[in-house]
C-alpha cells in the first residue's frame, strides 16, 4: 500500500453513524492538513473502499447495521496493512482491545480522544517499514559479534 506520494496529504475516510462526531472529526483531521472523505455507516464505507485508495480508516463501534467490528473485518480481509482506527464511548464495557478488534488502535470517546485520534493518526500514517540492513552491514555485525566472542 502506498501510503502518499511525497507532498500529496494522506487520505482518511472517517465512519461513524453521530452526525455531530463526523463533523467534528473531519474539520479537526482536515485542519491538520489531511484529505477526508466520511460514510455515516458500514455498508457506505465499503462502497467508498472500493471507490478510493485510502491511507487510513477511522471507525465507530455501534453503528446501526454492520458494527465497527464487522468493518474492520472486511477492511482488513482485502488490505491486510490499511491501517484502522477504531473509536468508542464502551471500550472498558465491552472489552474493545486492538487483539479482540483487529483495528491497529483503539480509542475510548473521552476527554482523551482528540489527542489521541491525532498522535495515532500522525503515528499509523507515518510509520516505517524498518529496513534490513545492507549485506556488508550485516556482515560486518557479525564478524564484530565474532570477534568480541574470542
Amino acid at each position: 500500500m502506498d501510503i502518499s506520494k511525497v507532498g500529496d496529504p494522506a487520505f482518511i475516510l472517517l465512519v461513524d453513524d453521530n452526525l455531530h462526531g463526523l463533523i467534528a472529526r473531519k474539520t479537526l483531521l482536515e485542519e491538520l492538513g489531511y484529505r477526508v472523505s466520511t460514510a455515516k455507516d458500514g455498508e457506505e464505507a465499503l462502497t467508498l473502499l472500493r471507490e478510493a485508495s485510502f491511507d487510513l480508516v477511522v471507525t465507530d463501534f455501534r453503528m446501526p447495521g454492520m458494527d465497527g467490528g464487522e468493518l474492520i473485518r472486511r477492511v482488513k480481509a482485502a488490505e491486510p496493512a490499511r491501517p484502522v482506527i477504531l473509536l468508542s464511548g464502551f471500550v472498558e464495557p465491552l472489552g474493545l482491545t486492538e487483539q479482540a478488534t483487529g483495528a491497529d488502535v483503539v480509542i475510548g470517546k473521552n476527554a482523551g480522544e482528540i489527542r489521541n485520534l491525532v498522535r495515532s493518526v500522525d503515528r499509523l500514517l507515518h510509520r516505517r517499514i524498518p529496513r534490513k540492513p545492507a549485506a556488508s552491514q550485516r556482515n560486518g555485525a557479525v564478524s564484530r559479534a565474532k570477534s568480541k566472542a574470542r
